[in-house]
């Protein structure tokens, strides 16, 4: 995963609608709603969450490696890492969550990583 926090994801940017995933990726493996509320494209090795209103989320990926500007952190190590540099890290319903990157991840469930949108981090906190 390469990150820019808040901003994009790989090729993706957070201002991407719907219909630009789509024709980016083409037609996903499943949509689905999720259960709070969200609208999935899940493309198996990553799943883009929507809003109804079409602004996106979130973007989940496989990360074996999150590298964020010069900095790869290999997933072992994020969670050290997050707790170091962001003081206002904070966990919720078993995920790490990190304003200062913008990511929410499960330590014990490699290599799952969630970017969040900077609009999503209050939604994390209310859990």
């Amino acid at each position: 995963m390469k990150l820019d926090p808040f901003v994009r994801v790989d090729d993706v940017s957070f201002s991407a609608s719907r219909a630009e995933i789509l024709k980016l990726r083409g037609d996903p493996a499943r949509t689905c709603r999720n259960d709070v509320g969200l609208n999935e494209l899940d493309y198996e090795s990553v799943v883009f969450r929507f809003q109804d209103g079409g602004r996106l989320e979130e973007i989940t990926m496989q990360a074996p490696v999150v590298s964020i500007g010069n900095l790869s952190v290999p997933f072992d190590a994020l969670a050290s890492f997050v707790r170091t540099a962001d003081p206002s890290a904070f966990e919720k319903a078993g995920f790490l969550i990190t304003p200062r990157f913008g990511l929410a991840f499960d330590p014990d469930e490699p290599f799952w990583v969630t970017a969040l949108a900077a609009h999503c981090l209050d939604a994390w906190r209310a859990l």
